[in-house]
């Protein structure tokens, strides 16, 4: 009986080693077919253009092809939710955004889970938002755009893509920073906005700064300041919004984001191959022209920078109302 069970605690072991073994060749010749990157939006916005700089020249260093994969609807929501039911093995990746922490709360109900469905594989850039005025809105900077709604509360206009977007929970963070009260006007999407802002029929509004930039440089439009904590290298000359009401942030951030229970040593090989994608010349400058500033970070880092988004945004949003569904 004791040869028998020394037999088996053998063959035990041996089946342990062999799958140890198989489970690190297995990630040592990652990866070994193509890879799906799935972007939130359709082709042709930051989020799209990022991805189709950065997935081909991952997939060069990889040595396999990155297939791009647009599912664009219920503000990111298709898109995470395809990823984070994906099998947890680094052959789906999401090119997640800021919309992804907000989504958490904006939505009283979601099929995943922000946190817990994710393993965060590194930040890759920002787009700065712009808030801009016509000409003929009398305050001319952050500060005389504050004391003009505190003369005349409830009646500034804000407008945005749409409710619950970056650019609306931007101008309700102004409001409950500043303690002033403004009317948001929801549009659907940034093409009238940009129209209604230029015509003078909408005289306030937050809008990317790649689409803003032709028209501040005519003078169509005027800056008051960008949402980033510092000014974007794409327009030095723009003063942070911070820099009038310290403290206040909004960056339009994208990032790697793969299915929870992803082997760590992927995540990592991931996370190494993209920062060295990231500080490629000709990426950063083909990013830089759209108004995209290349970041990096740790799988940890990023991880806890989701979390602090998430805790941010519900404040905004249950102060604002801010409701999809």
């Amino acid at each position: 009986m004791r040869f028998i069970l020394r037999l088996a605690g053998l063959v035990f072991s041996a089946g342990v080693l062999a799958n140890a073994v198989g489970g690190a060749f297995a990630q040592s010749t990652y990866p070994a077919r193509p890879m799906r990157l799935v972007v939130p939006f359709p082709p042709g916005g930051a989020v799209d253009i990022l991805s189709r700089t950065v997935g081909p020249k991952l997939g060069e260093a990889l040595g396999q092809q990155v297939v791009i994969d647009n599912r664009s609807g219920a503000g990111g929501n298709i898109a995470a939710e395809i990823v984070a039911k994906a099998q947890p093995d680094g052959y789906t990746l999401l090119m997640g955004y800021v919309g992804h922490p907000i989504n958490a709360t904006l939505y009283s109900k979601l099929p995943y889970d922000v946190v817990k469905d994710f393993a965060p594989v590194t930040l890759t850039a920002s787009s700065t938002l712009v808030l801009v005025s016509h000409p003929s809105l009398p305050a001319k900077s952050v500060k005389e755009l504050i004391a003009l709604a505190k003369s005349k509360a409830g009646q500034v206009n804000f407008a945005s893509p749409g409710s619950g977007t970056p650019q609306h929970l931007g101008g309700e963070l102004l409001k409950r920073m500043a303690g002033v009260e403004m009317v948001h006007i929801p549009y659907k999407g940034a093409g009238p906005i940009l129209a209604d802002l230029l015509g003078g029929q909408v005289l306030l509004g937050y809008i990317s700064l790649p689409a803003a930039l032709p028209h501040l440089k005519t003078g169509k439009l005027r800056a008051l300041g960008v949402t980033s904590s510092k000014r974007s290298a794409v327009a030095p000359d723009v003063p942070t919004i911070a820099e009038s009401l310290p403290g206040y942030e909004v960056d339009n951030w994208y990032g790697l984001l793969a299915p929870a229970g992803t082997p760590k040593e992927i995540v990592n090989k991931l996370n190494r191959e993209i920062a060295k994608v990231l500080q490629m010349p000709d990426v950063k400058e083909r990013l830089y022209i759209q108004g995209i500033e290349t970041l990096s970070s740790t799988p940890e880092q990023f991880a806890a920078y989701i979390k602090s988004e998430t805790v941010k945004w519900a404040k905004v949003i249950k102060d604002s109302g801010a409701r999809v569904d």
